[in-house]
């Protein structure tokens, strides 16, 4: 299927959603504060600061690694698991402002590599550490798909942390808040 795609309108497109992506997280986390960085909507699901520190480490350790290999020609990716990225490097406990930083400063640097990554190299694959290939292509789609999915994430989790501040106040008029109450 992937030959039916445009390399250079993937790249474009992605480029375009990534830079808007990166512009929209700093201002989504605008105004958030103290304990607000560090709740979680429910047990079971990250914080604010963890949805950051995990985008953080992707930009490096995911895609942009797995980019670099696409474009190097390179047989396989590494290894990487970002639910025990979040516990080995504590997550919960990092400082908000420096991991929006070096997101923001992470994601910069992709959209350099991004405008000079030849579009023809995309359709090449590497192996995946858990078996299958994956194009660059792919790569690029997926990571779009993935700052959506994170963008989703986070905001139920500020509607959440929203409901619960201003509880016993009824805010269901709004819709459904996700994760419980």
């Amino acid at each position: 299927m992937a030959s039916t795609i445009d390399p250079r309108e993937l790249l474009l497109e992605t480029r375009e959603e990534l830079a808007r992506f990166v512009e929209l997280l700093p201002m989504l986390l605008a105004g958030l504060e103290g304990a607000a960085w560090r709740a979680r909507p429910s047990p079971a699901e990250w914080s604010p600061v963890e949805i950051v520190c995990h985008l953080r480490d992707e930009e490096v350790d995911d895609f942009g690694a797995r980019l670099r290999v696409i474009l190097a020609g390179g047989p396989r990716f590494a290894p990487n698991d970002p639910e025990q990225n979040a516990m080995t490097r504590r997550y919960r406990e990092a400082d908000p402002a420096d991991a929006l930083a070096a997101f923001v400063t992470h994601r910069r640097a992709t959209l350099d590599l991004l405008a000079a990554a030849p579009p023809e190299r995309l359709a090449a694959t590497a192996e995946r550490p858990n078996g299958g290939r994956l194009s660059g292509l792919d790569l690029l789609a997926s990571w779009v798909a993935h700052d959506r999915l994170h963008l989703q994430q986070l905001a139920g989790t500020l509607a959440r942390l929203w409901a619960n501040r201003w509880a016993p106040l009824d805010v269901g008029y709004a819709g459904p808040i996700p994760y419980g109450g």
